[in-house]
């Protein structure tokens, strides 16, 4: 891989880019150079070459005067800051960025009575553009600083998920061409919710998620994954897949839980007492993991899987790929705002990648759609 080809390419987009116009435009490339979109070959390549026609493309549009990568990356000392890029070095590097950057737009508030010199002629504050080029990681540490800035600060800002990981499940595109088209046509800023999992009895977390939060036979996978990262060649995610359908049940006492959903009124839509193997809530419906593995395939944004014998199990595995296993009678799909369960033995939960045991003093335990704060990009 060539980083300062992949900077240089994403710089000149960004300075003719369509977002927010009319405003002095900043950006910020924060990547994971340990991506497999970066260090996989075949997919290196592939990407280089979008890179390149999608310049060209955006080359048509008029050049964004003042527009320039923000002060922090430019003040971060990496090689490729000129270009608006910087790299991430360790866990947690993408929110301490974040924060750097909300920091710096919060300067430009004049209700802050703050210095006001980097907004343009009309006082106008300038946009800020972060743009994620990573996994599921780089964006959850981006989102969950984004999702706790102050209102006024955040609605001068929005994200672009670039597919540079290995699942991509977060982005917001499957495939690098079609995220760059949000920053070369006219797009709109719109707010998405978030995921929120509280554990009340015990104090643990607020944790967030922006795609998939999920507990049981995922979240073990997830968890086995994420150990094994490093240790193991190719896509250890679907190796762990046909693993956990064998190892689960042995380590993790699938019993009874009681779950209870209810829509935004605070109304009741559905409650059963069942041995859960698997319960998925999305941030919407339509939603994948695991390497676009069809979890919630249609409108409905929760997907409860009964206890199934293990052979049953296996017959399933490939429905996922399809969303095929959302009409079979082991599944429960349903629309929710808030999902509250309880059961009687520990349980993985995991928040698009990161996992969590609770305990059976964690529960009750609720997963809860958040208000509409995180600023997205949609096309017109």
């Amino acid at each position: 891989m060539d980083l300062q080809v992949f900077a240089a390419c994403m710089a000149g987009i960004c300075s003719h880019s369509l977002v927010s116009p009319g405003r002095v435009l900043k950006w910020t490339i924060i990547a994971n150079p340990s991506a497999g979109g970066f260090t996989i070959k075949s997919r290196w390549k592939k990407h280089e070459a979008i890179l390149g026609e999608y310049l060209e493309k955006a080359q048509s549009n008029p050049l964004r005067k003042g527009s320039c990568p923000s002060r922090t990356v430019l003040e971060s000392g990496g090689t490729l800051a000129q270009y608006g890029f910087i790299p991430t070095k360790e866990a947690g590097h993408g929110s301490t960025i974040t924060k750097a950057l909300i920091d710096e737009a919060g300067a430009y508030n004049p209700g802050n009575g703050a210095d006001i010199s980097g907004a343009d002629k009309q006082g106008t504050s300038p946009f800020y553009l972060i743009i994620t080029a990573g996994g599921d990681g780089t964006s959850l540490e981006v989102l969950t600083a984004l999702y706790h800035a102050p209102p006024p600060v955040r609605s001068n800002f929005a994200v672009l998920r670039l597919p540079m990981g290995t699942g991509n499940d977060g982005a917001d595109a499957a495939e690098l061409d079609g995220a760059l088209e949000f920053l070369i046509k006219p797009v709109k800023i719109e707010l998405a919710c978030a995921l929120s999992l509280s554990v009340a009895a015990s104090g643990k977390g607020p944790f967030l998620a922006f795609n998939i939060l999920s507990v049981g036979l995922d979240a073990f996978v997830t968890h086995m994954t994420n150990k094994m990262k490093g240790k193991l060649p190719g896509d250890s995610y679907k190796l762990w897949v046909d693993i956990a359908s064998l190892l689960y049940d042995r380590l993790y006492k699938v019993g009874p839980m009681e779950v209870r959903a209810f829509d935004e009124k605070k109304r009741e839509v559905i409650a059963f007492h069942e041995k859960v193997l698997l319960l998925a809530v999305g941030a919407s419906g339509h939603r994948t993991y695991g390497s676009r593995k069809k979890i919630l395939p249609d409108d409905r944004n929760v997907c409860a899987l009964k206890q199934m014998p293990l052979l049953r199990k296996v017959a399933l595995k490939e429905l996922f790929n399809t969303g095929g296993h959302i009409d079979k009678p082991e599944a429960i799909p349903f629309n929710a705002h808030r999902v509250e369960f309880s059961g009687y033995n520990p349980i993985l939960a995991q928040m698009d990648g990161e996992t969590v045991l609770l305990q059976p003093e964690d529960f009750p335990a609720a997963i809860t759609l958040t208000d509409k704060v995180i600023p997205v990009l949609k096309k017109v």
